[in-house]
């Protein structure tokens, strides 16, 4: 099974990404965009898992203890940069609570076997990915300028930053990601609340 953790977005912030997507996405019609319902704000990306992985998984995650985190969704941009831009996401402000939620779960999942990150926690929420492109922020191989989103890039320039509202988050999940030809599906597995 293929597994991430994450927080939801409230239903509010979806409504204005979803209303957002629509005035953009026809900028991009080659890219792949994320269905409004799937949107989510990945923590932790652990990948194909046995079965067997879960419960130590979920035992490991039980034992955190951080506050709620206030994640206000503003502005947008490119991975890896936006010269060569193959993801389209939204950013976000937070105070420390969320980078210490990636951190403990970074910190957790290490002695199950799942390796640490390489590079500093970076809150978005993808929109958007290049036609067959992978949806890593890091810089790849055969990353380069590329068409996909000049429109885009275009369009943006002339709008205000866009705003989506604040939310506190509460709880996170671990998911389980179903990927098929007309795109990922994702499916809540655990919870655990923050406190």
């Amino acid at each position: 099974m293929r597994l991430f953790i994450a927080l939801d977005i409230d239903d509010t912030i979806r409504e204005r990404v979803s209303r957002f997507v629509e005035g953009v996405c026809g900028f991009a019609p080659d890219a792949r965009w994320v269905k409004a319902e799937s949107l989510h704000l990945t923590l932790k990306f652990i990948g194909e898992q046995a079965e067997t992985a879960l419960e130590p998984i979920k035992n490991a995650l039980s034992t955190i203890s951080v506050s709620p985190a206030t994640i206000q969704f503003r502005g947008c941009g490119f991975f890896p940069t936006a010269k060569s831009p193959r993801v389209f996401w939204i950013g976000m402000e937070a105070g420390p609570e969320l980078a210490k939620l990636a951190g403990a779960i970074d910190d957790q999942m290490a002695p199950l076997g799942i390796a640490k990150e390489e590079r500093a926690f970076s809150p978005h929420l993808t929109l958007a990915r290049g036609a067959g492109q992978s949806g890593s922020p890091r810089w790849r191989n055969g990353d380069g300028p590329t068409r996909t989103f000049q429109k885009l890039q275009e369009k943006l320039c002339a709008l205000p930053v866009p705003e989506f509202g604040t939310m506190t988050a509460r709880e996170f999940f671990v998911y389980q990601s179903r990927l098929s030809p007309k795109g990922s599906t994702y499916t809540k597995l655990a919870s655990f609340e923050l406190k």
